[in-house]
Order: C-alpha cells, then sequence, then structure tokens
C-alpha cells in the first residue's frame, strides 16, 4: 500500500525513535524511505554595533554538516534493514513547506514524522511544524510520539 515514504529528522532522540518505526514498517511494507533534514537560515542579523558579530555563513555550514549527520543516522538505520533511502538536505525558514514539497517531488504516499507534543505557550511560540504538515498536504501523515 505505501511505497514511499517520507521522514524528516532533526536528529532528536524523538527523532531516532521515528526513524526506528519508520525503518520497521517500511520492510513490512516493502517501501522505499526518502529522509529529509530541513536547515532554518540564521534567525536574526549580525548585531554589528553591539559586539555581537554572527557569521551566518559558518551558522549554516554547521547546520548543514549537523543536518547531513542526521540523515546519515537514518541511512544507516534503512542500510541495516536493507530498505532503500534517499537522503535530502535543504535550506528553508518554513520546513514545513519543504516536508510538503518534497513529499510532493518524490512522490511519497506517507509522511511519517514525530511530534514533539509542545503545549501551551511553547507551542504558540515555537508553532508545530507536525501540525504545519497536516493542514497543508493530502498525502496522509502519521504522527509518531
Amino acid at each position: 500500500m505505501f511505497k514511499t515514504i517520507l521522514l524528516p529528522t532533526d536528529g532528536s532522540a524523538l527523532s531516532e525513535k521515528a526513524t526506528a518505526i519508520a525503518v520497521e514498517f517500511a520492510q513490512v511494507h516493502k517501501a522505499r524511505i526518502i529522509g529529509i533534514c530541513v536547515i532554518q537560515p540564521l534567525p536574526f542579523p549580525s548585531m554589528g554595533d553591539s559586539g555581537a558579530v554572527l557569521d551566518s555563513g559558518q551558522f549554516e555550514q554547521q547546520m548543514e554538516g549537523a543536518a547531513k549527520r542526521n540523515i546519515e543516522k537514518v541511512a544507516n538505520a534503512a542500510r541495516a534493514a536493507d530498505v532503500p533511502f534517499e537522503g535530502v538536505v535543504t535550506l528553508s525558514p518554513s520546513p514545513y513547506e519543504e516536508i510538503v514539497e518534497t513529499a510532493q517531488k518524490f512522490g511519497c504516499d506517507l509522511i511519517m514524522m514525530a511530534s514533539h507534543g509542545r503545549t501551551g505557550l511553547n507551542r504558540l511560540l515555537l508553532g508545530s511544524e507536525t501540525q504545519k504538515v497536516l493542514a497543508h498536504t493530502i498525502i496522509p501523515v502519521m504522527v509518531l510520539r
């Protein structure tokens, strides 16, 4: 039924649990996994006069390195289970849009993603990428906790 599964990852412990579940699910359904890790650009500009200078290029390089390591963890889990895998690392201020677009681009018929389960003020301030994906895709989404 499900042949191509999109698995967003952020490298968290919750994402690692979702990876294990997704790999097992893919084995059962003889599906492939497309892993995605979205890097968000530096959320604020460099502060020239305040004495704090942030190098957005260096920030993005460090985040790209972390994202590649996150994808490699998923690749290793998939490889160990003999599940076909392809990884994507992308830069976007809007992770949910990248997730939805990547699912469409690769013809995914399921998105499996972890939810941190934020509530209250944290949810209001940080938002929920999972909730945004649910609201903006027609592809089935399996939310893992």
